[in-house]
């Protein structure tokens, strides 16, 4: 595995690009195959695949992730952090917020 912390954020995006690209083509689809499932033009996912995209949107990248069965993946970047780190205990009683009441007129 690189170390991910020596690539700027545009060198990273191109790197994620072009395992989209492996994975895709695992999948046997073509870009237009996925453009018509996503909705995601041809040309937004070519610049992706070749890094010349730098700038995707997350929305974008978790459809597409979506697309070739990696979404689950997403996971692995922010995992969801145990309560009891937090100092919080499981039968802790969480605050509760009450709408104020509408006043009659």
């Amino acid at each position: 595995m690189k170390d991910l912390h020596l690539y700027s954020t545009p060198e990273i995006v191109s790197l994620l690009g072009k395992r989209f690209k492996k994975y895709r083509l695992l999948q046997k689809m073509t870009q237009k195959e996925v453009a018509d499932k996503t909705g995601i033009t041809i040309t937004t996912i070519h610049k992706f695949e070749t890094g010349i995209a730098y700038n995707i949107s997350l929305s974008t990248l978790i459809t597409l992730l979506k697309t070739i069965g990696c979404v689950e993946n997403i996971d692995n970047l922010i995992p969801d952090f145990p309560d009891e780190f937090l100092g919080k205990k499981e039968n802790e009683v969480k605050r509760i917020r009450h709408k104020k009441n509408e006043q009659k007129n």
